[in-house]
């Protein structure tokens, strides 16, 4: 009984925390791009390979929580339309 309340409210406050959560990866996105200039481009620390990849190349990581949260989001969407 209290599981199941329980469970209701988290269900009902998901769609928020993935909103947030959206929001603060979609705002990395541009940084990503910079970095990735860096890289390959003439950025100003483009100094030493590992130096590289331990500042910038780790952001793409980033990429999974951004595809995992746009994909839950679409679900969530989805699964309001529907009713």
């Amino acid at each position: 009984m209290i599981l199941t309340r329980f469970y209701h409210w988290y269900e009902r406050q998901i769609e928020k925390s993935l909103l947030i959560s959206a929001i603060i990866l979609y705002l990395q996105i541009p940084h990503s791009l910079w970095a990735f200039q860096c890289i390959y481009g003439e950025g100003f620390m483009h100094h030493n390979i590992a130096t590289d990849f331990l500042l910038y190349g780790i952001d793409t990581l980033e990429l999974i929580p951004i595809i995992g949260v746009t994909s839950s989001l679409i679900i969530l969407i989805r699964k309001k339309r529907v009713k």
